[in-house]
């Protein structure tokens, strides 16, 4: 059984994460998991008492330790919340296999624990602070992006049924991985896809591509594909834009030498740019 781990943390993207998983799972049969961390300035209890200076009363200690607790309890009542309508949007769409999961500590660690059995993680592009930093990635999913071993499916702002999906293309080995992938994983059954590649059109970019468009056609799928003039950060978005995407699929690295240690800038700057979901694969 194909299971995926979907992050929420109640901020706008939450919905669309939900709506995307719903649509993943219907696909593929897969059942999800719904986690909600709570982090340590929200779930775990802090000790204050260090700020304390010498002669403080032992009421204030009292006050401090009950406010503390008091916050605790608040937060892990969120994240039920949170969790609760979750589970009856995915269930609403008709998702039947849906469990949830409250966890304290640091969301990078959970996603690793949890993502031993799951196929896909779900992240939303930002969290709670979206509305303030809307030219900037989550830090949240920067991190989980970085760490995980799993493909990471990253929801934008809002969701609407998938149909086609562009590839970035470079013709590199993390790019033929992503069609690879394509060419396999049920989630792409039926779609049909534009490869996109950014550069000189030269006979070797053109083979490459052509190479690419030959493995999904013979997978099945519908495939076209352009070789667009310029960096891919400034062509690739709007290249989504112009055909009608509703998904950027492209490989989660780059190639630098601590590619394991940091996402590619070009990911990055793509993940920001992009209003519909991107698939990262692995």
């Amino acid at each position: 059984m194909r299971r995926l781990i979907a992050l929420v943390d109640g901020s706008d993207y939450s919905a669309s994460v939900c709506d995307l998983a719903a649509w993943t799972a219907e696909r593929t049969g897969s059942g999800v998991t719904v986690v909600h961390v709570l982090g340590h300035r929200q779930g775990v209890k802090q000790d204050l008492s260090g700020n304390i200076g010498l002669g403080a009363r032992t009421q204030i200690l009292e006050e401090l330790a009950e406010l503390d607790a008091a916050k605790a309890k608040l937060a892990q009542k969120r994240g039920r919340a949170i969790l609760e309508d979750a589970k009856t949007r995915l269930e609403t769409a008709g998702i039947k296999d849906v469990e949830v999961r409250l966890r304290s500590g640091d969301l990078v660690e959970a996603a690793a624990e949890l993502e031993q059995g799951a196929d896909i993680l779900l992240i939303g592009k930002r969290g709670e602070a979206a509305d303030y930093a809307k030219g900037h990635l989550g830090s949240n999913f920067e991190r989980v992006a970085r760490s995980t071993a799993r493909p990471v499916l990253v929801a934008a702002r809002a969701f609407r049924p998938i149909r086609k999906v562009l590839i970035a293309f470079d013709g590199k080995a993390a790019a033929l991985k992503a069609v690879d992938h394509a060419m396999r994983d049920p989630v792409f059954a039926g779609l049909a896809f534009h490869v996109a590649m950014a550069g000189v059109a030269s006979p070797e970019a053109r083979r490459a591509l052509e190479g690419a468009l030959a493995m999904l056609k013979g997978a099945g799928h519908k495939a076209e594909g352009a070789i667009l003039p310029g960096a891919p950060e400034e062509v690739i978005g709007p290249e989504v834009a112009a055909q009608g995407a509703d998904m950027l699929m492209m490989g989660a690295y780059g190639h630098s030498r601590i590619r394991g240690l940091l996402l590619g800038s070009t990911t990055s700057e793509l993940v920001r740019g992009c209003q519909v979901p991107v698939f990262l694969s692995r």
